[in-house]
């Protein structure tokens, strides 16, 4: 069973991994409250399952409660891939210097998870997986063991992340990590995991 990107990042919060407070509205009304009660530039993004929501128009940044109520009221009702859109989700915009990639799953040939990292995150991965492989870094985690340490180290290096912000790196990997064995997920992924302008590591988006 998929679930939609704000039950993900519930899930994530739960599990001690940062993202930004955010609130469904199934309303323009309701949109238009909701970015009220952040104060500040917001980002109202359609709820639902399947990729490629930015592209087909269901991603639009707001600068105010306003502007958040005319967006909502595109994205709500309209089509994306065959599915109707019911619920938005507005959130803060953010101040984004960099764009990664953080995800586990099973691999079913070694019979171990695999956590996967890139440093070109917000494309889809499986796109970047086929035209350019080495930019995913794997570390195969053993159930028995779990993820180590040196494991979340060596997927910091490979993906160039500076060293200041590798403590914020592997609470959040330790805590996808977390969230998949608890939750029995076959699937747990960050795209994007941002670094912002203030050196902050967060998940902005959410996949299980």
């Amino acid at each position: 069973m998929d679930i939609h990107e704000y039950q993900a990042m519930r899930i994530f919060a739960q599990c001690g991994i940062p993202v930004p407070e955010g609130h469904i509205s199934t309303t323009p009304e309701e949109a238009r409250a909701n970015a009220a009660l952040l104060g500040r530039p917001v980002v109202v993004k359609a709820q639902v399952l399947v990729g490629g929501r930015g592209k087909a128009g269901g991603i639009k940044l707001a600068t105010n409660p306003n502007e958040a109520e005319e967006k909502a009221a595109t994205i709500l009702g309209m089509n994306i891939k065959g599915l109707p859109v019911y619920k938005v989700l507005v959130t803060p915009a953010v101040d984004i210097r960099k764009e990664l990639y953080l995800g586990i799953t099973i691999d079913r040939q070694s019979k171990q998870f695999i956590m996967m990292a890139s440093a070109a995150g917000g494309m889809d991965i499986e796109e970047v997986n086929r035209t350019k492989p080495q930019a995913i870094i794997r570390e195969h985690v053993d159930p028995l063991l779990g993820l180590c340490d040196y494991q979340i180290n060596a997927l910091a290096v490979g993906i160039e992340l500076p060293y200041p912000l590798w403590r914020q790196f592997q609470k959040i990997a330790a805590g996808l990590y977390r969230c998949y064995v608890e939750s029995d997920a076959t699937l747990c992924e960050i795209n994007p995991l941002i670094v912002t302008e203030d050196e902050i590591v967060m998940a902005v988006d959410g996949k299980m």
